[in-house]
């Protein structure tokens, strides 16, 4: 009766298991998808009016998106390959890391000049309109954009130092991670280098922001309104800028676990990190500016109810 008791619980915690991690996997394939089409939603709303398309800080704002979503994707993409355990050859699994590393430097270059912007806005504000224009802020896209494209090529010049002939075949023998493709010393050194010269570049910028408004905040004649919806939205970025930061030592940190934790341990926690480290910086941005903005707030709305909520304050501008 004791064995026959004993086997019964062992089935039911084998079905249990086998049920929530269906759920699970459920949940991980289901969620992205909806954060998609939300950042897909704010992108266009983004584009629905003018005043979007001339403000700075919405353009760079859908800059912003349109990386974070970008990487979203290359991110899910990667984690299913990774969950199917489907073994790709060096120059695919190079091609999508190669892109996903180009996607994930714009966004705290991006959070770098959303935040120099917000200074000037608070700290200077009758220059706001001649330093912040459109042009400038066009002129910041390009450079931002053609810094993530020298980063990708470096990348690819120094991987392509490794001698591939010597391999048998092109096909990998692990999952596909940006980890097995820095192949050799020099291509570790410089991910370690640019990536420590990027982060604390944007941080040291962020918080130079952060702690200029509040001091600006002090003076009689600064919009006292202003300054503390700037030093929130700074802190927001901030908050940002370390989860982007943690992301990248994403896989690092799994393969060191690898060996220590058993295998439904590093599942669950693979998933969990998953979800809060690299899924949910890529919607933060949307949910701060689609909830905070009174501007974008309404006809965001709009468009997720499919045009049947009409914006209180209708904007032509």
């Amino acid at each position: 009766m004791s064995d026959t008791s004993g086997s019964q619980t062992n089935i039911t915690d084998v079905l249990q298991t086998q049920v929530q991690e269906k759920v699970t996997a459920a949940a991980v394939i289901t969620l992205p998808w909806c954060v998609f089409l939300f950042n897909v939603t704010m992108l266009f709303t983004l584009r629905s009016k003018p005043v979007f398309c001339e403000t700075s800080r919405y353009v760079l704002l859908y800059n912003l998106l349109f990386a974070d979503t970008v990487q979203m994707a290359l991110s899910h993409l990667l984690y299913l390959i990774a969950a199917s355990r489907l073994i790709l050859s060096y120059p695919v699994c190079g091609f999508l890391t190669l892109l996903a590393s180009f996607t994930t430097t714009i966004a705290p270059l991006t959070l770098l000049v959303m935040s120099l912007e917000r200074y000037v806005a608070v700290c200077y504000p009758l220059r706001h309109t001649t330093i912040i224009t459109i042009r400038n802020t066009g002129v910041a896209i390009v450079v931002i954009w053609a810094f993530s494209s020298l980063n990708v090529l470096t990348r690819v010049l120094l991987l392509l130092e490794f001698p591939f002939e010597d391999l048998e075949s092109l096909q990998m023998k692990d999952m596909c991670s940006s980890i097995y493709i820095l192949l050799g010393p020099r291509s570790k050194d410089y991910d370690r280098a640019f990536i420590c010269v990027l982060f604390v570049s944007a941080g040291v910028a962020i918080s130079f922001s952060y702690f200029g408004v509040i001091i600006a905040a002090r003076s009689a004649s600064t919009d006292k309104a202003s300054a503390r919806k700037a030093r929130n939205t700074l802190l927001l970025h901030l908050v940002q800028l370390c989860l982007i930061l943690f992301s990248t030592i994403f896989n690092p940190l799994l393969m060191a676990l690898s060996g220590i934790l058993t295998k439904i341990v590093l599942t669950r926690l693979h998933v969990f990190l998953y979800v809060c480290v690299s899924l949910f910086p890529r919607c933060l941005s949307s949910l701060i500016y689609g909830i905070r903005d009174q501007t974008i707030r309404p006809v965001l709305m709009h468009h997720l109810c499919c045009g049947f909520l009409k914006p209180a304050v209708p904007i032509s501008k």
